[in-house]
């Protein structure tokens, strides 16, 4: 089968090399890819090609996956997603994995995320949801606790800011909405939502028909900083199992959470099939939804598919086909725990740098259990050089959550470029409280 992984970061990298260990796999197209998407990796037994596509230009998606005979689409980013990416495939016969226009509001708006919660009593956080930035600050002179502030729309994960004073959200709100920082249409509405405390925890499923497979629960840490100070960025590491997740909380989380918001979709007539990934707090009155997305996470998929045994194609496709049912208790991963751990451009998530060269790149590639998942690089003549906020992934398999850590880290210590920024202690905190 020849397939299209439509995205450039980490996230894609991961799929198209997962992608191609499968024995179906013919080839696997990257559109636009990385510096690192067209190079096999451990286990790859397709051709894998970069192609100067933009994925946001449905014709030429369409265009594309006619020409070359697309067996299967897979969209990684959320952008398209909620564009509707899915829909213009489906509609000119071209198979695809992902949620379609209407399903995906579910990340593309979270106002329409709450007021989904809201119908189906899913446990969230108080928020409301204020079209003007007048009455976000009416809101906020209101309330006597911590608030989190979010645009409404996507903002490549950078839209949420947790404040600690009113003095904050009121600064959050004149980012969002008057100085329209991440979009005039994502800025439009903004949710004035209590701020939690406790664990966060990722957790996606596979969704297609009346099925749910939930996928091992990762930790991930989204702060900038050491010790989750800073900035919320798209995610800076995150380690696979957390083993906070005991099998009574997730229990809870089916019941409370996954099962009915799966319904609540259907009863909206915007059947769910896809990748449901819900960001969640572990409170002392019990797990919270902060979020939801449509797609795999970043930098979560990537431990994921490292410890994932089943073949990927076969799972996607079970999806798209809503055989899903097939694969249940029937999923294998590897049972070692993986941590990854991600460098970044000097600046991000501000203004950041791009264009320094990657140095040591070779020498983790012979690591047993290691892998480097490219976000933002490009290839330039011989060298990879930054591209991006989010550089790459060092992802590592252990033992135990100690020694995935510390290779992940001593394969860190082996790359090198200017500016190069990286937390210490991803996985090292794994049960202490965080804020949202």
């Amino acid at each position: 089968m020849r397939v299209l992984v439509l995205g450039k970061g980490g996230r894609e990298h991961a799929l198209a090399w997962k992608l191609s260990c499968s024995p179906r796999a013919k080839v696997v197209f990257v559109a636009p890819g990385n510096g690192g998407t067209d190079q096999p990796g451990p286990g790859s037994q397709a051709e894998l090609a970069n192609v100067n596509l933009d994925y946001m230009d449905f014709g030429s998606v369409v265009a594309f996956a006619k020409k070359e005979s697309i067996g299967l689409v897979v969209v990684g980013p959320e952008d398209p997603l909620a564009e509707g990416i899915v829909d213009a495939l489906q509609s000119e016969g071209i198979r695809v994995f992902g949620p379609a226009k209407a399903s995906a509001r579910l990340e593309g708006s979270k106002g329409f995320a709450k007021e989904v919660m809201r119908d189906a009593s899913i446990p969230t956080a108080e928020a409301k949801i204020c079209d003007h930035p007048d009455i976000a600050r009416a809101f906020i002179e209101t309330r006597e606790y911590p608030l989190v502030i979010k645009a409404d729309g996507l903002a490549a994960g950078k839209g949420v800011m947790v404040c600690s004073t009113k003095a904050e959200a009121m600064e959050a709100v004149e980012r969002i909405m008057v100085r329209e920082e991440f979009g005039r249409e994502v800025g439009r509405r903004v949710l004035v939502e209590r701020r939690l405390m406790g664990y966060e925890l990722s957790v996606l499923a596979l969704v297609s028909g009346r099925t749910i497979l939930r996928l091992p629960v990762c930790q991930d840490h989204k702060a900038v900083y050491n010790d989750d100070q800073g900035p919320n960025t798209g995610g800076m590491g995150v380690f696979c199992p957390a083993d906070i997740a005991s099998p009574q909380l997730l229990e809870r989380i089916d019941s409370d959470i996954l099962v009915p918001t799966v319904h609540e979709m259907k009863r909206r007539k915007c059947s769910f099939k896809g990748v449901l990934y819900a960001g969640i707090m572990i409170t002392n009155q019990g797990p919270r939804v902060l979020e939801f997305n449509v797609r795999l996470g970043d930098p979560e998929t990537q431990p994921l598919l490292m410890r994932l045994k089943t073949d990927l194609l076969d799972l996607f496709e079970a999806c798209v086909d809503e055989r899903l049912a097939e694969f249940e208790d029937k999923v294998v991963f590897d049972p070692r725990p993986a941590v990854a751990v991600v460098a970044t451009a000097k600046g991000y998530p501000g203004k950041y740098l791009k264009g320094d060269r990657i140095d040591g790149l070779e020498d983790v590639a012979k690591l047993d259990d290691v892998m480097v998942f490219h976000a933002g690089t490009k290839k330039e003549g011989d060298r990879i050089i930054t591209d991006g906020g989010r550089v790459f992934a060092v992802t590592a398999l252990g033992d135990d959550l100690n020694l995935a850590r510390r290779k992940a880290y001593d394969a860190m210590e082996e790359i090198r470029f200017i500016g190069m920024h990286y937390r210490r202690d991803i996985g090292a905190r794994k049960n202490q409280p965080v804020v949202q």
